[in-house]
């Protein structure tokens, strides 16, 4: 069983959630100076097969969209697990720290009533 601490990105709660975080991972080692241009490659060729017209699996209808998701998460995959450790680690305490002061505003401060059945 792996270690929660070794995750790269956090469980937030939910799966939107979790691509959204992703996607803001991805976006700031896109644009950090750390990263290996060759490494931003991947993720440009990832949309860059998306967006063409070329699929691996055509002609058959309802999996046409499969070979695109498997391509999305595995280009992601692969450009997370070659970035420095450190760099992402950074950025995912960086943006660990925004998502925390985002929902600082979201805590009610309240008192509680218990009401017993008769």
């Amino acid at each position: 069983m792996a270690n929660p601490n070794d995750m790269i990105i956090p469980p937030q709660g939910g799966v939107i959630k979790e691509i959204v975080a992703r996607l803001k991972l991805i976006v700031q080692l896109m644009g950090d100076r750390r990263v290996s241009p060759w490494l931003k490659l991947i993720p440009i060729a990832t949309l860059v097969y998306v967006v063409s017209p070329v699929d691996l699996i055509m002609g058959i209808p309802g999996l046409d969209a499969l070979d695109d998701t498997a391509v999305i998460w595995f280009g992601s995959y692969l450009f997370l697990e070659f970035c420095p450790p450190d760099v992402v680690r950074e950025h995912v305490k960086a943006l660990d720290a925004s998502h925390v002061e985002a929902n600082d505003d979201e805590v009610i401060d309240a008192e509680s009533t218990e009401i017993k059945d008769d």
